[in-house]
């Protein structure tokens, strides 16, 4: 048998860099969280809202949030065991409830935002006319 020679020895695994550990885990695609995040740039400064859904044993738990530098920003959260007072009397962890909940949260809290963030424009244009 002729010479063998050791590619992975011990310079090798020294300057190995090893993936993020969600990449690894098989937990995070970066890629495709990047393409969810980052907006157009000729959209100038305008947040990319998006929608995050968790299901615990006990809840849901909507939330709609934009990326910054410093981390997300949740502009709004919504709880399913908030169902009952909008009429939701069972099943406050299921799909339908789920479903409720996606709509309840989009058009209750989208508005709000949207309202806020009209109310901060005008404040800005108080201050600059002054």
């Amino acid at each position: 048998m002729g010479f063998v020679k050791v590619v992975k020895n011990k310079a090798y695994f020294k300057r190995y860099q090893v993936k993020f550990r969600r990449r690894r885990e098989g937990k995070t695609d970066y890629c495709a969280h990047k393409c969810l995040v980052i907006q157009d740039k000729n959209k100038y400064n305008t947040p990319k809202y998006r929608m995050i859904v968790r299901v615990t044993n006990r809840d849901i738990i909507c939330q709609i949030a934009y990326a910054c530098i410093e981390g997300d920003i949740i502009v709004c959260a919504a709880y399913a065991h908030e169902l009952p007072k909008y009429g939701g009397k069972v099943g406050l962890t299921n799909y339908a409830a789920e479903l409720k909940w996606y709509s309840r949260t989009y058009l209750f809290n989208m508005q709000k935002a949207v309202k806020e963030e009209e109310r901060n424009k005008s404040d800005m244009r108080h201050i600059e006319n002054k």
